[in-house]
């Protein structure tokens, strides 16, 4: 049974309590939005994505050190911080226009998800070393509000009407553990910072099933006062953080990444019941060029990100942006 207006914002209002009960302690707030509007590209494939995360340093006898102490390699006294989150995202094909379905073209598909990053941290002899877990619990499909707020949203703007979200994906629940390592070399250059260096992960669950690897680069001023670069979907938010009351900063970043998708829910269709899908492709790669700027408990950050082909029928690279706005509490 299809979730209706009230019923999906009700979900949406419980998970944000969720989210503001635990902003009883200090910590990190950041809103995140990608969209297609912020770059070159069109409007379809991931049309948008916004997501609240959450972000603080564990006290003493937190459940996440306990949990962290049974972790192979982690340990209560290198956990950097915990990250809540809560999201939602958009695909549909670039011809929202069309009331018949695009076979050729990628589902219209809704994702609301919450869940948890556990960031772990350590600091070397000229390098540092970053991972970071994350568990993703939610649903794909009607329930997730996505079809009403674009529907609402483009009604606002006097924007085209989408036509075809009758053939989006069904409501399914997805469940989801992914797991990233960085590590990062640190040497000046001119007077400034540079941070740079490889990166693995990988992803389970029935929403993505991925392996992943990587290269990033970092370069400005400050460096040894945040962490971390912007991530963009499918990749978690929750690592990208700074130090407080610090003055001003700034850096620049680019970053490349491929990865090996066995399993991708927004593309192949649903798991249990018959539903629109294309022919994913096994290889996708993205690179990403940005900037951020910080002002004591301020920061901003702009992501421009190229992806390459996901599915067989697709005719051209995707391109979006993200803009990340962070203060501490």
């Amino acid at each position: 049974m299809q979730l209706g207006y009230v019923e999906t914002h009700w979900c949406w209002g419980l998970l944000l309590g969720a989210l503001t009960t635990s902003a009883s302690a200090d910590g990190l707030l950041t809103l995140k939005v990608e969209n297609d509007l912020y770059s070159a590209g069109g409007d379809g494939h991931y049309t948008n994505g916004i997501e609240g995360i959450w972000a603080f340093e564990p006290a003493d006898g937190h459940w996440s050190r306990r949990f962290a102490e049974v972790l192979p390699g982690w340990s209560a006294s290198s956990l950097v911080g915990v990250a809540y989150r809560l999201g939602q995202q958009m695909y549909t094909p670039e011809d929202i226009e069309t009331e018949t379905l695009i076979k050729d073209d990628r589902p219209y598909a809704g994702l609301l998800l919450g869940g948890i990053s556990l960031l772990n941290e350590s600091q070397h002899d000229g390098w540092r070393l970053a991972e970071s877990l994350q568990f993703d619990v939610g649903i794909v499909g009607p329930a997730s509000g996505a079809e009403v707020i674009q529907r609402n949203f483009h009604e606002l703007i006097a924007s085209e009407k989408p036509e075809g979200w009758k053939h989006q994906l069904h409501n399914e629940p997805v469940v989801n553990v992914g797991y990233e390592r960085s590590w990062r070399i640190q040497q000046s250059l001119a007077g400034l910072e540079v941070e740079y260096g490889p990166s693995a992960g990988f992803a389970l669950g029935n929403l993505y099933t991925y392996a992943s690897s990587g290269l990033a680069l970092r370069f400005g001023d400050g460096l040894e006062r945040s962490f971390g670069i912007p991530s963009v979907a499918p990749a978690h938010g929750g690592r990208s953080s700074f130090q407080r009351d610090q003055g001003f900063s700034w850096y620049t970043f680019a970053a490349v990444e491929g990865r090996y998708m066995a399993h991708n829910l927004l593309l192949d269709g649903n798991t249990f019941e018959d539903s629109h899908s294309v022919d994913r492709r096994e290889w996708v790669g993205d690179a990403q060029v940005g900037a951020a700027l910080t002002r004591d408990r301020w920061q901003v950050a702009y992501t421009y990100l190229w992806r390459s082909k996901e599915f067989g029928e697709q005719d051209r690279f995707d391109q979006f942006g993200s803009i990340v706005l962070s203060t501490w509490f």
